[in-house]
């Protein structure tokens, strides 16, 4: 005899009450990681301060550090965070492995390649950064794309050849440092990721590729539902599977580009964000993007407020902060998935 679990109707309120509050709380997490960012730093500022200052009530020095300085570094590493997050959870999702990240299957570092050239060859067209990033990111996923192609698209034939691309491209970006020597103090800031010296400019150019993304990604999620349950089951429900992974690659690609472009090569992100939502609510694609969303938001805030006070006056990029974060979590997925 076969029991099937079927849920009930108080059972299923129950889950859907209890993915609204872990989305209320992934936003009030998102509010007071800002909150955090504008009060600490080298000057504390109260919050009484900070209302003030962006409410336009006082024109202190302290208004000027937060409107040049923490709120417009502060929101791109939102942004960041933002499209980092939905990056890996797309990724994961036409992958089927939760160790999909666009940093690790080579998609960042095509953005990070392209983006080097541009900076270290012609650092007089940095305007031309996020669209060639998005070049480079695409190449990147049309290369894995390729590799992996034999009579259909196996996803862990994608890993693989995902992680043989971003090794063959890690080390075109080290032949550029090696040739281009003098020019190398910005290329390692690229190389580790890091938020400094970030401001509104940057703000403008990352804001319209994080609309676009994220509106792609959250259409798409109905389409993520539909491919988790198999390549033969979504077929049967008349979904074109491998249209669906190229379109969805490439909103993971753009998301991805437009991030590498203004912060650099910032990993780990796109992998324990997305897997840590999957944990809390699950799979379901229509709650898992727009909670990774929030939930990247305030890890990449957080982290760029424990890199800049950490070690205070020193500075740490929130690369090494998420790298040292990221790796163990890293390894914990792997021994969990062997």
């Amino acid at each position: 005899m076969v029991n099937k679990k079927i849920l009930n109707p108080f059972q299923i309120i129950d889950r859907e009450r209890g993915r609204i509050i872990a989305m209320i709380a992934f936003a009030v997490l998102v509010v007071a990681g800002i909150a955090i960012s504008l009060m600490k730093g080298a000057v504390c500022i109260a919050p009484a301060e900070i209302i003030k200052a962006i409410s336009g009530r006082d024109s202190g020095f302290q208004t000027q550090i937060i409107w040049n300085i923490r709120l417009p570094r502060t929101l791109v590493g939102a942004l960041v965070g933002m499209n980092l997050a939905l990056a890996g959870a797309i990724l994961q999702a036409v992958m089927k492995n939760p160790l999909a990240d666009p940093h690790i299957i080579g998609i960042s570092s095509g953005a990070g390649l392209a983006g080097m050239i541009v900076l270290v060859l012609y650092p007089r067209m940095e305007y031309l950064l996020t669209p060639v990033a998005f070049i480079g990111a695409m190449g990147a996923a049309s290369l894995i794309y390729i590799l992996a192609w034999k009579g259909g698209i196996r996803p862990i034939r994608m890993v693989l050849a995902g992680v043989a691309v971003s090794a063959f491209l890690g080390s075109g970006i080290s032949a550029l440092l090696v040739f281009y020597g003098d020019r190398v103090h910005g290329a390692l800031m690229w190389m580790v990721g890091g938020l400094t010296a970030r401001s509104w400019p940057h703000l403008y150019i990352i804001l319209p590729y994080s609309i676009l993304g994220g509106i792609l990604a959250f259409f798409g999620a109905k389409k993520l539902n539909v491919l988790n349950l198999g390549d033969e089951t979504a077929k049967g429900l008349g979904l074109n599977v491998e249209l669906t992974r190229l379109v969805m690659t490439a909103v993971a690609a753009l998301l991805a580009a437009s991030a590498v472009s203004i912060v650099g090569l910032l990993g780990f992100v796109g992998l324990i964000v997305p897997h840590v939502v999957r944990l809390l609510i699950g799979s379901d694609y229509r709650f898992l993007l727009p909670a990774s969303a929030l939930l990247g938001m305030s890890v990449v805030i957080l982290s760029d407020t424990l890199a800049r006070t950490l070690f205070a006056p020193v500075e740490l990029p929130v690369g090494i902060i998420m790298a040292f974060l990221g790796a163990p979590f890293f390894l914990y997925l792997l021994r969990r998935e062997a």
